[in-house]
C-alpha cells in the first residue's frame, strides 16, 4: 500500500491509514497473490546501509547475507580493505554494501548474468559509487587477477532436489539458487581460486546453507585456507571466513 501511495511505510502508518486505496493497489495485490516477491513488485530491497534496485533476473538480497559484512568488519577491525572482489555479485549486493562501509575502497563485481549486472551498474550509479565499483561478466574467478583484501561470495548453494517456496522457485533465477545435488558444486570451483587472489592479511567470506559449514570448511582446509564459521541472527551457520 505504501508503494502504491508513493510514500514510506512509516509515513503510511503515522498519517495515511484512513486514506482510500489508490487504483494502482489492486494490480499490485494480485501480483503478490500470485507469489511474486515483494521486492520485484516494488523494485527495491534494503540491504545493510543501502537500498538496491532489483527485478526479474537478479537474486533478491536477504538479511542473512548481512552476516558476511558483519564478519568482514570483525576481521578487519580498525583496518579497512582497499580492494574488494564480489563473486556472483547479482545486483551488486555485497560489493556495494562493503563500499558503503569503507568509503576509500574500490571493488570488482563478477556475475554470469547480464540482467543482474545491469541492476548492479544502475545501483552503483544511484549510490554514487560508479567510480569505485567495476562490474564484469564472468565465470566465477576465471580471468580475475588479484590480489584483493576482501573477497565476498554468495554462490548458489541449494541442492537440485530441495523444495523452495513458490515465490523463490517460480520467480528468482535458478542459476543463482541451485548448485548440484549437494549444493556444493560452486564452492568446489571458487575455493581453489582463493589462495592466488587473497592479499596478505586479507579474508574471503562465503555465504553457506546452514547445514554446509563442515563440508565447506573441509574443502577450504584442503586448499590451505583456515576456516572460521559465523552465525546469522537466527544463530545458524551462515558464513565461512577463510584466511
Amino acid at each position: 500500500m505504501a508503494h502504491a501511495l508513493g510514500i514510506s511505510r512509516q509515513d503510511l502508518l503515522l498519517r495515511h491509514l484512513d486514506d482510500p486505496a489508490p487504483e494502482t493497489f489492486e494490480p499490485l495485490l494480485q501480483r503478490r497473490l500470485a507469489h511474486e516477491p515483494i521486492a520485484y513488485i516494488t523494485g527495491t530491497r534494503a540491504f545493510w546501509t543501502i537500498e538496491l534496485q532489483v527485478g526479474p533476473g537478479a537474486l533478491i538480497p536477504r538479511p542473512d547475507s548481512e552476516t558476511l559484512i558483519e564478519a568482514a568488519i570483525e576481521h578487519f577491525d580498525e583496518r579497512a580493505p582497499a580492494t574488494i572482489l564480489d563473486l556472483g555479485t547479482g545486483p551488486g549486493t555485497l560489493l556495494l554494501a562493503a563500499l558503503d562501509q569503507w568509503p576509500e575502497a574500490h571493488g570488482l563485481g563478477v556475475d554470469a548474468s547480464e540482467k543482474a549486472l545491469a541492476y548492479a551498474r544502475i545501483n552503483a550509479g544511484r549510490l554514487g559509487m560508479a567510480n569505485r565499483a567495476e562490474f564484469r561478466a564472468g565465470d566465477w574467478a576465471q580471468g580475475v587477477e588479484g590480489p584483493f583484501d576482501l573477497i565476498l561470495a554468495n554462490p548458489p548453494y541449494i541442492g537440485t532436489n530441495e523444495q523452495l517456496p513458490a515465490e523463490v522457485r517460480d520467480h528468482e533465477p535458478g542459476s543463482a539458487l541451485f548448485a548440484g545435488i549437494d549444493g556444493l558444486d560452486d564452492y568446489r570451483r571458487i575455493i581453489p581460486e582463493l589462495p592466488r587472489l587473497l592479499a596478505p592479511g586479507g579474508a574471503a567470506i562465503l555465504e553457506i546453507g546452514w547445514t554446509q559449514a563442515k563440508a565447506v570448511s573441509a574443502l577450504a582446509l584442503q586448499h590451505g585456507l583456515l576456516p572460521a564459521v559465523h552465525n546469522d541472527l537466527g544463530n545458524r551457520p551462515r558464513a565461512v571466513l577463510l584466511t
